[in-house]
């Protein structure tokens, strides 16, 4: 399963941008409101949705372009990635992509709720 983000301009530099989303306990900022929130270690955090398992994201990767979240179990596979492209010095094209391995089944019940927390994250990375 792929889900897009919109792309989003962050008034910042991409270098600042990814100083901003390497550092795990800046994700609480970008969470939607009522969120459980919690930083477990310098590149891990916990998060719960209301009526979904509570996730724990680890930091993957990290380059000049891109900085990609993984799922720290193995029982739901996905990454979360930030791709980031520089328009002017002080403003970055942000895209959040979702990518996971479900079954169908797990993907239909997953897809809306994903995509609308997907969306709240690009939202609110354009105010930080």
């Amino acid at each position: 399963m792929n889900i897009e983000g919109n792309k989003v301009i962050v008034n910042k530099s991409k270098s600042e941008v990814i100083a901003f989303l390497t550092k795990m306990e800046n994700y609480e900022q970008l969470m939607p409101e009522n969120t459980k929130f919690e930083v477990l270690g310098d590149d891990i955090f916990l998060f719960g949705l209301k009526g979904m398992p509570e996730i724990k994201l680890r930091l993957k990767e990290q380059t000049d372009d891109k900085v990609v979240l993984g799922a720290a179990s193995d029982k739901l596979p996905f990454t979360l990635t930030a791709n980031l492209n520089e328009i002017e010095a002080s403003k970055t094209e942000t895209q959040l992509s979702f990518v996971g391995e479900f079954n169908a089944m797990m993907a239909m019940m997953v897809k809306g709720p994903i995509t609308k927390f997907v969306g709240q994250l690009s939202e609110n990375l354009t105010a930080i």
